[in-house]
């Protein structure tokens, strides 16, 4: 079915964001210093996947989930939305686990 993967990727996306939303980890507590890292680390492994295409490492597959529109040869449309993804579910997770770390600490301490 073409798209499942792009719409797998969407409500992923929407799944991030709001529970980014509830608890104000990266968009919702600094959208622009986030923005610039998603941005920034999409950019960097976008020019990875560039590399990876160009010595032949990385191929585009033929999945009956992709809508079939490449945006440069072997280079989905739907990678940049992943690596975005990819990006902010890591800043996401980062910030949970420095939150919950000093609460950890006054746990055993008491």
């Amino acid at each position: 079915m073409p798209g499942l993967y792009l719409l797998a990727l969407l409500v992923s996306i929407g799944g991030v964001l709001t529970i980014d939303a509830r608890w104000r980890l990266a968009f919702w507590a600094q959208p622009g210093r986030t923005a610039a890292a998603v941005a920034i680390g999409t950019g960097f492994f976008l020019m990875w996947d560039a590399v990876g295409i160009a010595t032949g490492v990385f191929v585009r597959g033929d999945s009956p989930a992709l809508l079939g529109i490449d945006l440069a040869p072997h280079l989905p449309l739907e990678e940049p939305l992943f690596l975005a993804f990819l990006c902010h579910l890591s800043l996401v997770v980062y910030v949970a686990v420095l939150r919950r770390r000093p609460r950890a600490r006054e746990e055993r301490a008491s």
